[in-house]
């Protein structure tokens, strides 16, 4: 986990319980109360949707809930901001190439 995010001017990473959640059917460990694109960055996945227009790849910029970079599928929800929404056990995160269609 060596790309782990140390500090973020709005959220606290407080280093707890570790937790195991499902992305795209791989099993990424993280600490509970740490974000979903945080752990994802963390484990090296750094291309968090394709963009609709060019199929271009998006990862965490703004990480504060400003953009639309980060949004993923999350427990079967679309359009989630994966920067705000902190990781819990057994969670299942997948990739959208766009508002609502994933891939």
């Amino acid at each position: 986990m060596k790309g782990r995010i140390k500090a973020h001017p709005i959220l606290e990473f407080k280093r707890e319980k570790r937790v195991k959640f499902y992305f795209e059917d791989r099993e990424i460990e993280a600490y509970e109360g740490e974000t979903v694109a945080a752990a994802l960055h963390a484990a090296g996945i750094r291309v968090l949707r394709y963009t609709s227009h060019r199929n271009r790849p998006a990862g965490l910029f703004c990480a504060i809930g400003k953009c639309s970079s980060c949004l993923m599928k999350i427990n079967g929800v679309p359009n989630v901001r994966s920067c705000m929404t902190k990781v819990s056990d057994g969670m299942k995160v997948r990739r959208q190439k766009e508002k609502g269609d994933v891939l």
